[in-house]
């Protein structure tokens, strides 16, 4: 939007760096975020007693049943088949992928380590955005992106000895999955309302979901701590269900771009939440890593993104 003249003709007023939607979308993804930060250290605290692929697919049958009396209450109406197919590629992503294979990862790597590489996923989710839906960021943003990614790869590599873990590319999966869930979810929101998106996303996961959950608790057992199944209570109620509110409501008003790049924020409130909640020590060079990452948001924050 360019700036009009003032009445007086002189010099025009700076252009408002984001309309009001964009401005409230960057804040519910900031809860959103908020909320997601602290699904890897309470994962680490779940996956030290319970089976990695039980709490994936566990967590979202829990929430696939508050999705069905949320739904219900709402009085939601049926999405109709293009809709469908969006939810069954958002349930791909974010209750399917991103559970299962941050679950794996959490089994090998500290809480601190996923955070950092985690933080692929503004870039990731632009990436998608761009493709599926033409968004057009501006090279100025693609450039803050990448840099904010070569950061979280040169920490991985630091932190593997000069390799990749394992765990780091199922960390990798994740990223690549819930970014294609976020995008999908994003815009689907724009016409269902978030609180719609994830509820029918579970909704529709269910089937497959809880045969499957019911199976890997049968074998594995689900004997655990009052701990572990607090854990399991948060990635099933706050990560899997009550944050996506926030997150796909902002993804609609603002922009998938734009509004993820909010989750460079992401590192450092896990890094912190790891501390408080799993007892997982303070690394001073995490630190340097995700506030190299936060300062590419400032950066990234202020560049141009077309819809």
């Amino acid at each position: 939007m360019q700036a009009q003249s003032n009445r007086g003709g002189g010099a025009k007023p700076a252009a408002p760096l984001a309309t009001g939607n964009e401005s409230r979308g960057m804040w519910l993804g900031l809860i959103g975020v908020a909320i997601f930060s602290l699904t890897l250290p309470f994962t680490r605290i779940a996956v030290a007693e319970l089976n990695p692929a039980f709490i994936a697919f566990g967590r979202a049958v829990v929430a696939g049943l508050c999705s069905l009396a949320l739904l219900a209450w709402m009085k939601a109406p049926r999405p109709n088949a293009q809709q469908v197919r969006g939810l069954i590629i958002t349930a791909l992503g974010v209750v399917v992928g991103f559970p299962l294979f941050s679950s794996i990862a959490m089994r090998y790597v500290p809480a601190s380590h996923g955070a950092v590489v985690v933080g692929l996923l503004p870039l990731a989710t632009a990436l998608f955005g761009a493709l599926r839906f033409g968004e057009r960021p501006s090279a100025g943003f693609w450039l803050a992106a990448l840099a904010g990614s070569g950061i979280v790869i040169a920490f991985a590599l630091r932190a593997g000895g000069g390799s990749f873990h394992l765990a780091d590319f199922a960390l990798f999966a994740a990223v690549v999955t819930a970014a294609m869930g976020y995008a999908e979810g994003g815009r689907l929101s724009q016409t269902m309302g978030g609180q719609q998106v994830i509820a029918w996303a579970l909704v529709i996961s269910l089937p497959v979901m809880t045969p499957v959950s019911l199976w890997l608790g049968w074998k594995y057992g689900v004997a655990a701590s009052p701990a572990s199944w607090v854990a399991f209570a948060y990635v099933s109620l706050f990560s899997m269900f009550i944050g996506f509110f926030f997150w796909y409501k902002g993804l609609a008003l603002g922009g998938i771009a734009r509004v993820g790049q909010v989750q460079l924020l992401q590192p450092v409130m896990t890094l912190l939440g790891a501390a408080a909640i799993a007892g997982e020590a303070l690394d001073a060079s995490n630190m340097l890593f995700a506030l190299a990452v936060i300062a590419v948001v400032a950066v990234g924050r202020r560049m141009a993104v077309k819809r």
